[in-house]
């Protein structure tokens, strides 16, 4: 494509797509988080019995300036630590002293949730609110990552590598609603309104294994097909191992980031990426069950559009 050439539009697939998992308006014309809505007192209490072993697995990837991001993606920089303070008696020789340490980081650079306003299309946020309401200095005014309060939830592992046989999705590979159905039946849990579902690929091993350029192109990730299997069965907030969360390069040539507008945008579903699925994974498979009681919390950072996590299984 030359520079003169304008990239093609989203396209009739797209759209037609968006118009059968579009959520506009279903909790009110000022909803602010979407699916979360699905998350209700039933589904928590419900949740909480899949509580049996007290087993905790950690799924956030170390938060490191040598993290994740190999330069895809502008200005994502990984974590800058730094100390202000070492030691430091604040009130006079022979007080308390206090380190203190600052952070310089993208938000989304690590284990992340994408808010609903990360992505927008056709100057659209999620139900129907104005792109431009994103600005440089407040960031989003409407639907922040703050307004995405109490993630917890049942959980669902959907480990396609492994229901396919194989330990990592080759590169590209773009899951599909039977790849979704396949991992279900092998993992012998149902996916119910208000879980959250975290879909293993395996990609994660490639950035633990020290390639991130590798890590993050080419990249297995879901399908454009995905969005309609998700808002079928009511699904609260969607997250996986991968840079880049869809298949990428696109499943279909330049259409770029489909699935995060039809997620974030049209559905108002939060979308997470770089989660590590390794361990949770051996932890399922060794208890032969993968539903289990997920805390996965997001910072309030205010107006912001996406935010580091710390999310934390309980088997």
């Amino acid at each position: 494509m030359s520079p003169q050439t304008s990239p093609p539009a989203l396209g009739p697939e797209f759209h037609a797509i968006a118009k059968r998992v579009n959520n506009w308006g279903r909790w009110g014309a000022d909803d602010e988080i979407g699916t979360l809505n699905l998350i209700t007192d039933d589904v928590i209490r419900a949740a909480a019995t899949e509580i049996r072993t007290g087993r905790r697995i950690p799924l956030a990837l170390p938060l490191q300036q040598d993290g994740v991001q190999a330069g895809l993606i502008p200005g994502r920089i990984n974590p800058v630590h730094a100390m202000v303070q070492i030691n430091q008696e604040l009130f006079g020789p022979g007080t308390v002293a206090c380190s203190d340490d600052i952070v310089t980081m993208g938000l989304q650079a690590g284990t992340h949730w994408d808010a609903l306003t990360h992505a927008s299309h056709s100057g659209k946020l999620y139900n129907g609110r104005p792109a431009d309401t994103v600005t440089p200095h407040g960031g989003a005014e409407f639907a922040g990552i703050d307004k995405a309060r109490h993630i917890v939830s049942r959980g669902v592992l959907l480990d396609v590598a492994r229901a396919r046989g194989v330990d990592r999705l080759d590169g590209g590979h773009a899951v599909t609603p039977e790849d979704l159905e396949a991992a279900e039946e092998f993992a012998g849990a149902q996916v119910r309104a208000g879980d959250i579902v975290l879909v293993r690929t395996g990609q994660v091993q490639v950035y633990l294994a020290g390639d991130k350029h590798g890590y993050g192109y080419p990249s297995p990730g879901l399908s454009v097909r995905t969005p309609e299997w998700f808002h079928a069965r009511d699904v609260a907030a969607v997250a996986n191992d991968t840079l880049t969360f869809e298949a990428f390069p696109p499943e279909i040539a330049d259409l770029w980031l489909p699935v995060h507008a039809l997620d974030l945008v049209e559905m108002g579903m939060l979308q997470g990426q770089n989660w590590n699925l390794e361990e949770l994974s051996t932890a399922c498979g060794q208890e032969n069950r993968y539903a289990f009681f997920l805390s996965a919390m997001p910072e309030p950072f205010v107006g912001a559009t996406g935010t580091p996590v710390a999310p934390i299984a309980i088997l």
